[in-house]
């Protein structure tokens, strides 16, 4: 069983990946289809929707129940889909970048409240992760 305050954190990640998820689906749906960004987007996507399905496992393992959406999360996301649609493909890419980097310090920064377990796929398995969509996405910024 997780402290309270472990559950809460880990569903306070779980709501950041869901709204990363739904952030690229719909910085996706905007791009266009041969897009040379699209498939370092879509291997980014995968790794968020992992994440997602990790955190919950780890919040019922922990004893908790799972967010089910991603709460004031939601608006980045919506704000990126709309800086898709106005500004183009570099800069729905540079705001996807600003989430990554969001993600990589709220990982980083909230280790302390977690349980020694939980603490230990944080650093090991999500930190890592995050890290790698955050180096492909900063990547990909700078080819565009």
């Amino acid at each position: 069983m997780g402290t309270k305050s472990s559950i809460e954190q880990l569903n306070s990640f779980l709501r950041g990946e869901m709204a990363a998820v739904e952030t690229y689906e719909m910085t996706l749906e905007k791009i266009d289809e041969i897009s040379t960004a699209r498939d370092e987007l879509l291997i980014n996507l995968k790794s968020h929707r992992d994440r997602v399905m990790a955190l919950q496992e780890a919040i019922v393992a922990a004893g908790g129940t799972p967010a089910t959406s991603s709460g004031p999360w939601g608006t980045f996301a919506k704000a990126v889909e709309g800086s898709a649609k106005v500004f183009g493909e570099k800069a729905a890419v540079a705001a996807l970048e600003e989430g990554e980097d969001h993600g990589v310090k709220d990982y980083n920064e909230d280790l302390d409240d977690l349980d020694p377990e939980v603490r230990q796929l944080v650093t090991t398995e999500l930190i890592p992760e995050q890290q790698k969509t955050h180096d492909r996405l900063s990547e990909l910024k700078r080819r565009l």
